[in-house]
Order: C-alpha cells, then sequence, then structure tokens
C-alpha cells in the first residue's frame, strides 16, 4: 500500500463538471491513500489584502477550461481493477485548510429564499487556524468542521458532460456536513477506475446551505480508497463512527425522504437482520432525517441511526 500526493494545478482539475470519458491524473491500488489539494471559487472572490491565496488558483484560473458553471475539481483518480457495479469505499482520514480565508456570497434569485434578497453580498471570512474558528463581522468566532461538499466518481457513461452543482447517484455535490474527517463514503462506481474527484471546501455550513454557500474555502484532504467488490448498490451511502447515514436527492424534498428512508430500511436489514416492517419502525422510533441541502436543483435529505441500536441487535 502505498501513499501519493496529487497537487491542484491546470493538469490536475476539471472546473464545473463529471464525465466518464476524463482521463484520470492519478492511478492508485485498493488500499493505497492519497493527499489531494484542491482550490475554491472563481476570480472574482479572490479578497484583496494579506490573505494566503494558493498561487496556483491564477494558472487554473487563466487556462482551465470552464464548460459548465460549477465547482474546480482535483482528480480524477482512478482506482486499479475497479468496475461498474463495484462500491468505492472512501475514508476520510484528514483535512486541514489551505488558506487563512473563505467566502460567502448571497445573490438575486438564487439560495432557499429567493425572492427574499435582492442585491448581492460577497462576505470574506477571515479563518484562524489555530483556534479552528471562522471571524464573521458582527464579532462571531465560527467554530470551523471542514469537510468536502463535493467528492463524487464519474457518472455512468450514458449521461456525458454533467455539471457539478447537481448531486446525483454517483455523490458528487452532496454537502454533507456529516463528511468530516473519520468520515467514510460509499460511492457506487459506474466507469471503469471509479474515477474519484473533488473539492468545493467548506470551513463550517448549517444543514441546507440556505444562501447557496458555505464558508467556501481551499482544503487539503487525506483519503483512503478501498475497492469493494463484496458490496452491491447503486446510491451514495456513508458513516462517521457513530452512525450509518443513507441519501436522497431529488428537486422534490418530499422524494428525497422517501429515498433516504428506503435506504435506511435496506442498510438496517443488512446490517442487523431487521424485517422492513421492524426497520421501519425503528426509523420512527429512533432514526433522524437531516435537510443536507436546500440550493442544488435537486436537494437532499440525509437520514441517520446511531451504529449502537443496531450492534444490540446483531449481537
Amino acid at each position: 500500500m502505498s501513499h501519493h500526493l496529487l497537487k491542484a494545478s491546470v493538469e490536475t482539475c476539471h472546473w464545473g463538471f463529471f464525465d466518464a470519458r476524463l482521463k484520470p491524473v492519478l492511478a492508485v491500488e485498493s488500499g493505497d491513500t492519497v493527499t489531494i489539494d484542491c482550490l475554491s471559487g472563481p476570480p472574482e472572490v479572490l479578497p484583496k489584502g494579506d490573505f494566503h491565496i494558493p498561487p496556483e488558483i491564477h494558472d487554473v484560473h487563466a487556462r482551465s477550461e470552464r464548460q459548465l458553471p460549477g465547482h474546480i475539481l482535483t482528480g480524477p483518480v482512478a482506482i486499479a481493477g475497479a468496475e461498474p457495479g463495484d462500491v468505492l469505499q472512501v475514508d476520510i482520514l484528514d483535512i486541514a485548510l489551505r488558506q487563512d480565508w473563505g467566502y460567502n456570497f448571497i445573490r438575486p434569485l438564487a439560495g432557499t429564499l429567493i425572492d427574499d434578497f435582492h442585491e448581492t453580498r460577497l462576505l470574506h471570512i477571515p479563518l484562524d487556524r489555530t483556534a479552528m474558528v471562522g471571524k464573521l463581522p458582527w464579532g462571531l468566532d465560527l467554530p470551523l468542521a471542514p469537510f468536502f461538499g463535493v467528492m463524487g466518481v464519474a457518472p455512468p457513461p450514458a449521461w456525458g458532460r454533467i455539471t457539478s452543482i447537481i448531486p446525483r447517484a454517483h455523490g458528487g455535490n452532496l454537502d454533507n456536513k456529516e463528511l468530516v474527517k473519520g468520515a467514510t463514503l460509499y460511492l457506487p462506481v459506474f466507469a471503469p477506475g471509479g474515477l474519484f474527484s473533488c473539492g468545493d471546501g467548506h470551513g463550517a455550513q448549517g444543514d441546507g446551505e440556505v444562501n447557496v454557500t458555505a464558508i467556501e474555502t481551499a482544503l487539503q484532504g487525506t483519503f483512503r480508497f478501498t475497492l469493494r467488490k463484496d458490496l452491491r448498490f447503486t446510491y451514495p451511502r456513508a458513516e462517521t463512527p457513530s452512525h450509518l447515514l443513507t441519501m436522497g436527492m431529488d428537486p422534490d424534498l418530499d422524494q428525497c425522504v422517501v429515498r433516504a428512508l428506503r435506504d435506511m430500511i435496506v442498510l438496517m436489514g443488512e446490517k442487523a437482520g431487521l424485517s422492513r416492517e421492524d426497520a421501519y419502525t425503528l426509523c420512527s422510533l429512533a432514526a433522524d432525517l437531516r435537510v443536507t441541502q436546500t440550493v442544488n436543483v435537486s436537494k437532499g435529505i440525509h437520514c441517520m441511526i446511531a451504529k449502537a441500536l443496531l450492534e444490540a441487535k446483531a449481537g
């Protein structure tokens, strides 16, 4: 098992899209770890003054093709032996800030309250990497909990080139704040090699991400990629040290709930041998439905159940 470093550059970043036809910029074996540098934002969000700006972002802005609106993503990383129908296990081993600032913006006709705010506001937020807080202008030091808003594999080849904005079965713009250091994301594989990319670093975000942006910032992540040929499912799942998660994405938030609940019932059966009726009951008694985000065209719900409740049944 080897460790690799993947830096962000014009050669290793793709801007705004996922596409199964992209050639991998790095090939690894199952079980390898990769530290990936990511960038954040278009030229107009860069701050003035005494902030650290990753120098490679200027070259990416100048020379990277931006075919679709979306995020600057680093990758893709190919995992040897990954084939459609497999599952890629992505263990998030570490996440670190790459800069001492982030940004948040409000823009008209966007976000959850599309009719309520009529002026654009770009807010630069200093990040204290020692105290791990974001310094908001009204005096609040907001605790940071960094995570990648976008983590995904290549979509099915028949989908062609798709925007990175809309989350789908391949993952992508999940914006799930539970996916911090120590969490694991499971992504179904749709193309040879899997082709994992990530970006859209967030310093902190509330469930919902209601004005479209979190504290957007550049992050460095360390991941372990494990090919799982023993798993068979077609929609992202995740786990934290304490909880199992299923997800639903759809323009209709009610349909997100339906998808996340149905997958959780299946997962409970796999993990603890619960019948569908018992799993549905336990969802009602102990599972939590949380609004992941309400702003990415397809909205998101994630369903969470404490592992201890299923381990007690299994034992």
